[in-house]
């Protein structure tokens, strides 16, 4: 994969699954597409791996927090088209509570077993992007109108959400929030 992403092999990607259930093989392919492809080939990987990781803008799966340093290394990439793009998938993920919500309204029904795997994938993730709250600050202080402007959303959504816990927000639509 060339320097960029020199790391994205040592995850086991295959044994782990996607945002919608899927396994989640395909998303090296996708994260090499943004780092190496040309600007169109770029935002439609972009918003393939948003569909992998963070699907419907607000569920995150198993492979989302593997994925959260690779998508912050693309961004803090000076040669990688698209990082408005990425910068808004890093803020769909940041403030995802979907399991959050399910698990807590299931855990009085019979279901509640089936959700205790998915808010961690939720706090995992989010713990992954604040762990590269240094690179979006660089990118939010950009001279470039494009990075700046969603590196301050990403960021105040970070000072919004704690890693590793609920955003308290399960009812709001991220389009809303």
């Amino acid at each position: 994969m060339g320097s960029l992403l020199r790391n994205v092999s040592s995850v086991r990607w295959g044994e782990l699954r996607d945002a919608t259930g899927a396994a989640a093989g395909g998303i090296p392919s996708l994260l090499s597409r943004i780092a190496y492809g040309d600007e169109d080939t770029a935002r439609i990987a972009v918003d393939d791996l948003g569909d992998a990781v963070c699907a419907l803008g607000f569920v995150v799966g198993e492979a989302t927090a593997p994925t959260v340093p690779f998508l912050l290394e693309l961004a803090g990439s000076p040669h990688v088209a698209c990082k408005a793009e990425l910068l808004d998938l890093l803020r769909c993920i940041c403030r995802t509570d979907q399991w959050h919500s399910a698990a807590a309204a299931a855990r009085e029904s019979k279901h509640g077993a089936g959700y205790r795997q998915q808010p961690g994938w939720e706090a995992a993730a989010r713990t992954a992007v604040h762990a590269g709250r240094s690179v979006i600050e660089g990118l939010a202080s950009s001279v470039r109108p494009e990075e700046a402007m969603p590196a301050r959303k990403l960021l105040q959504v970070m000072d919004d959400t704690l890693p590793g816990r609920s955003t308290g927000s399960a009812a709001t639509p991220p389009s809303a929030r």
